[in-house]
């Protein structure tokens, strides 16, 4: 895997493998962000609304972890979905000083058009690959991760 591709000077063909790698993340998120702003929502607010409607009662802590984000740049995604009406905080049951995360009406009703959005970027994206070369690819992938775990 490590050879130079053919007339790619010093590109291997681990490094083509590695920046499609990249690359599809980079267009996937372009679109996500595009099909997002629809809804008056960032992708990040879009996918935080998805790990909150999964999880009621998740606190700010949960959700930064999912999110791979900071507390405090999680915290202010909520503020701006809570003043948008789509989130709330409540005081979570035993400790006042930790928030748990609930969907307001307004987010779930636009879920549906989300997950519809969603989808078509996958419908697009998915295009012409069979089941059997997805599942190829997930456990591809899926040793790849565990490669890189620490």
């Amino acid at each position: 895997m490590g050879r130079t591709a053919p007339g790619k000077g010093y590109l291997t063909e681990a490094d083509e493998l590695v920046f499609l790698l990249e690359e599809v993340p980079r267009k996937l998120r372009k679109l996500f962000d595009a099909s997002t702003v629809e809804f008056g929502l960032s992708r990040t607010q879009w996918r935080a609304l998805g790990y909150i409607y999964r999880t009621p009662g998740l606190t700010q802590t949960e959700l930064a972890k999912n999110l791979e984000m900071e507390r405090a740049s999680v915290g202010h995604v909520i503020d701006q979905l809570e003043k948008a009406a789509f989130v709330e905080r409540r005081s979570a049951e035993g400790n006042r000083r930790i928030w748990a995360l609930h969907l307001l009406p307004k987010a779930i009703e636009i879920l549906p058009s989300l997950r519809t959005a969603a989808d078509r970027i996958y419908e697009r994206v998915l295009t012409g690959i069979s089941e059997e070369q997805a599942d190829i690819v997930k456990d591809m992938l899926a040793i790849m991760s565990s490669n890189l775990e620490d």
